[in-house]
């Protein structure tokens, strides 16, 4: 499937927010049957996922961070680079104040209660709001292997219509409301994060940032977010696509300029991802109906060298059929195509003109030969 992907008082001080940097856990396990050693923990620290782990003595354990608060922290049970793989029970997100977190999982781990933090506070009722929405999706995902098994494609196109209707009214109605109502509250950046999602449209979502209190937007998490922001707007309906070069199958560098002159899918893919792959029929099928009337497509694989990437890449270029031109670093999501243009799930694709202007984003499935049908006559 393609996407199967509050309110804080007026006198909390707002300048701890993305200013403070040291925050304690105080844990404790209560009633639960599991032996549980060690916490594991993880959290984003700039550009990079700080993993981490603590002893647990006498059900109880302790967790000292030095970073912006506040922040949001997953905390495990079991290590989840280990052979048992963390199940939702195992897993508990919290949202970090500055100061004392005193942090109780009461029968299961995942059963957690936070009694300092108004951060947490809030992003419960978050989650609280958005649960309805989420029950509904996770009802319709679980529809779809068995559509998979019975090659059922009018009902795959159905459900993943419903599933994406459920997740934006979901965007909407929960963190859109939310961050337009709670602009300063201490998770309002991630609400809006969550509003923007992976493929952010600058008109709606640049209002709400510029909205935020100063410093929001100046820490660590606000710069990144407006660096998102920017390049949304660099690659946006209407903007003239980011110049890039990158290295074909034989090592020979290929531009974006020298495609000037028609019009041009550049599509980002990788070997291993399941959706573009079955996604990679219908650009054949657009490629060879429109090669001949000033239409081509420009692959950029996320593919990565390590684990023999390059042979996967190779491998499903020749399976697939893909004989437009193809380029990668082979870095994977690192990919400084990718990364330019703000690539953070596939598939996804952007349409420009003879210009070099982008007319279209993600046009997939039917919608591809529609677009192309009204553009090349």
């Amino acid at each position: 499937m393609k996407r199967i992907l509050l309110y804080l008082c007026v006198c909390l001080p707002l300048a701890v927010l993305g200013q403070t940097k040291n925050a304690a856990i105080n844990g404790s396990l209560k009633n639960i049957s599991a032996n549980i050693p060690n916490i594991y923990f993880t959290y984003r620290s700039g550009d990079e996922m700080i993993r981490d782990s603590v002893k647990v003595a006498d059900n109880s354990y302790v967790i000292n961070i030095e970073e912006e608060m506040p922040l949001m922290i997953t905390l495990l049970s079991v290590d989840p680079q280990g052979e048992i793989r963390p199940v939702k029970k195992d897993v508990a997100q919290v949202y970090l104040q500055a100061g004392t977190n005193t942090i109780i999982s009461t029968d299961s781990f995942s059963n957690v209660q936070v009694k300092e933090s108004k951060a947490h506070a809030e992003y419960v009722k978050l989650k609280t709001a958005s649960e309805f929405f989420n029950n509904q999706m996770r009802e319709l995902g679980s529809k779809y292997p068995a559509l998979k098994a019975n090659n059922d494609t009018a009902g795959i196109k159905k459900l993943e219509a419903d599933y994406e209707a459920l997740n934006n009214k979901m965007q909407e109605d929960v963190y859109g409301a939310y961050v337009k109502q709670n602009n300063h509250s201490p998770i309002a950046l991630y609400a809006l994060s969550q509003y923007a999602g992976y493929d952010i449209d600058p008109v709606k979502i640049e209002p709400l940032f510029n909205a935020l209190p100063a410093t929001a937007k100046e820490s660590g998490a606000g710069k990144r977010f407006a660096k998102k922001l920017a390049i949304a707007k660099a690659t946006a309906i209407g903007a003239m696509a980011p110049e890039f070069s990158q290295a074909d199958t034989t090592g020979k560098q290929v531009s974006l300029a020298s495609f000037k002159g028609k019009y041009v899918l550049v599509d980002f893919w990788a070997s291993w991802c399941g959706p573009c792959r079955a996604e990679n029929p219908n650009v054949v099928a657009a490629f060879n109906k429109y090669k001949n009337k000033n239409f081509t497509v420009l692959g950029v694989s996320l593919d990565d060298a390590e684990d023999d990437g390059k042979v996967s890449w190779l491998k499903a270029i020749a399976k697939d059929q893909l004989t437009w031109t193809q380029v990668s670093d082979l870095k994977g999501w690192q990919n400084s195509v990718a990364q330019q243009y703000g690539i953070q799930a596939i598939p996804q694709n952007l349409l420009l003109d003879p210009t070099g202007k982008i007319i279209a984003k993600n046009v997939r499935g039917e919608e591809l030969h529609q677009k192309l049908e009204e553009l090349i006559k």
